[in-house]
């Protein structure tokens, strides 16, 4: 069989499929993998632990667990509580493989809750299991607060909404989970919190929750993360935050961050809900101690950037203007539009995230919602405040998510066979 003159031409990654700019050279996997990977320390690419370019970094005395709430009596899953293969709507199909998640069959179409005596309320169960982690992971955010290198670091409690996913194990016998569900085997999984919601539960949120409980427009935000690799601080992320000027159209670099530090990280299978919770202490870190040297590279990179709607990210560089030297490297972008509401108590993201990743030429775009507790937060950082009192407000930002934001139309597949 004789072979095609288009079979011979260099394979075109997605993100470039759609540029209708003719002189522009293709940044194919055998041009671009080279040059990051001459100078990175790059772990072996498997495409279903994708984090977005981001490493993902817990601090020294970090906590992380897993929780369910809905249980009956005996601490155990309700009849209609399954766990079942899934298969996740989303641009690079093999993020699904092997996931596994809970669904209740009593639910409807519409995600509507389980009406279910449980022994307590969710806002008092989730309060409970999370307060003291809480607390004690937030004495020490304030000693990283005190760190000299970095002028400025914001502690944030963050309530995302998702759904938990379990990923299969080789060495644990999946039908022997099925038959005898309970949550103490699935403790022994890997999990992971999705957090693409569909745009229909964005639709509700803003045009019936927002006005429901009392939250304010803010602002709209339209930025571009540029994230780079930095050859000397190899277990980082920078994060390049930038605007667009309208002016002339080039990107304003305003921010730079290092990676997000996860302090506390609760995951919540919520099984009388259609979505999960997951509540997070994290910190974000302001660079302040760049030398004019390494200010005037990264400058240089962001300037290099071009605006381009027809690419995953929306920018892309020109071939060989996508690194500074050894020191830094472009390894991801992510283009956000959120729109923020808030009042005295938290402060609400509804956001369109588009990302790609240079190193595994993967991206995909994904609505996401989640909820800044200001308020806890606040009092976290008061001298001599009662746990009583973080107590009480925790609870009512607690339930006030359980009866608006968990509830969604089924927008994961499940599959049939284990």
């Amino acid at each position: 069989m004789g072979i095609s003159a288009s079979s011979t031409m260099a394979y075109i990654p997605p993100h470039k499929r759609y540029s209708k700019e003719p002189e522009r050279p293709l940044l194919t996997p055998e041009l671009l993998a080279p040059q990051f990977k001459k100078n990175l320390n790059v772990k072996p690419y498997n495409k279903s632990d994708v984090e977005w370019t981001v490493k993902i970094v817990y601090a020294d005395h970090s906590t992380s667990r897993w929780l369910t709430i809905g249980l009956d009596d005996d601490n155990q899953f309700l009849p209609s509580v399954n766990l079942m293969p899934i298969y996740l709507e989303s641009t690079e199909p093999k993020i699904g493989e092997n996931r596994l998640a809970l669904f209740n069959t009593s639910l409807d179409n519409e995600g509507g809750e389980v009406k279910w005596n449980l022994p307590r309320s969710p806002g008092v169960s989730i309060t409970e299991n999370v307060l003291e982690d809480l607390v004690s992971s937030f004495k020490h955010v304030k000693n990283e607060m005190k760190c000299a290198k970095l002028k400025e670091v914001n502690p944030t409690l963050i309530a995302r909404v998702g759904k938990v996913l379990f990923r299969r194990s080789p060495s644990i016998d999946m039908e022997s989970i099925r038959k005898n569900l309970c949550p103490e085997i699935l403790k022994q999984l890997r999990k992971s919190f999705y957090t693409n919601i569909p745009v229909s539960y964005k639709e509700n949120i803003v045009n019936e929750v927002v006005p429901k409980i009392g939250v304010d427009f803010e602002e709209e935000k339209d930025t571009f993360q540029v994230k780079l690799s930095d050859s000397t601080r190899p277990d980082a992320t920078l994060s390049c935050k930038c605007r667009v000027m309208k002016e002339h159209g080039k990107l304003q670099l305003y921010k730079i961050e290092l990676n997000q530090l996860r302090n506390m990280v609760m995951d919540i299978s919520c099984t009388t809900k259609s979505l999960d919770l997951r509540v997070m202490l994290c910190t974000k870190r302001l660079v302040t101690d760049l030398t004019d040297d390494e200010m005037q590279s990264i400058r240089d990179l962001i300037n290099s950037a071009i605006l381009d709607p027809y690419v995953k990210g929306g920018l892309r560089w020109p071939l060989g203007k996508e690194s500074s030297g050894d020191k830094y490297k472009v390894v991801g972008v992510w283009h956000v539009i959120a729109n923020m509401y808030k009042n005295s108590s938290l402060r609400l993201k509804v956001r369109h995230a588009d990302r790609f990743d240079f190193r595994t030429l993967t991206g995909e775009a994904t609505w996401e919602t989640s909820l800044m507790l200001k308020k806890v937060i606040s009092m976290l950082q008061e001298e001599n405040v009662e746990v009583s009192s973080i107590s009480e407000v925790l609870k009512e930002d607690v339930q006030l998510i359980w009866d608006n934001f968990l509830s969604c139309e089924r927008f994961l597949t499940r599959n049939c066979m284990m």
